[in-house]
């Protein structure tokens, strides 16, 4: 199977520590363009009769485009519940079986991590 290329972007926290966060999907609304990043780093460790409960954090950043730079900001407050609709939906109608912490099994019942893979099923 082929290794997809890893998207990701490189932020520092208010310790002065950088951490990655990984772009998982790009979408539009109302002009704008909006990024959603999760930390993709972090293992998932459950049995394997256990239901993955990892609740990976989901960012929604703006993409602000400054001459060749490409800048990731949070979110407009005032969008945000709309933006966070629109994010549930997409990311319950895609399957990302390459990213998925779940196993082959477990797509049919669903592994309950919100990866949205079993979702249609």
């Amino acid at each position: 199977m082929e290794e997809m290329e890893r998207d990701f972007v490189t932020f520092t926290d208010d310790d002065g520590n950088d951490f990655e966060l990984d772009v998982i999907d790009y979408f539009e609304y109302e002009g704008q363009e909006y990024a959603v990043l999760m930390d993709l780093s972090e293992e998932c460790e459950h049995d394997e009769d256990e239901e993955c409960d990892c609740g990976h954090d989901v960012y929604i950043m703006k993409i602000v485009v400054n001459g060749d730079m490409e800048e990731f900001v949070p979110a407009d407050e005032d969008k945000f519940d709309v933006l966070t609709a629109i994010v549930e939906e997409r990311l319950a109608g895609d399957c990302c079986d390459d990213d998925c912490c779940c196993d082959e099994d477990e797509h049919d019942e669903g592994c309950g991590c919100g990866c949205g893979c079993h979702q249609d099923k």
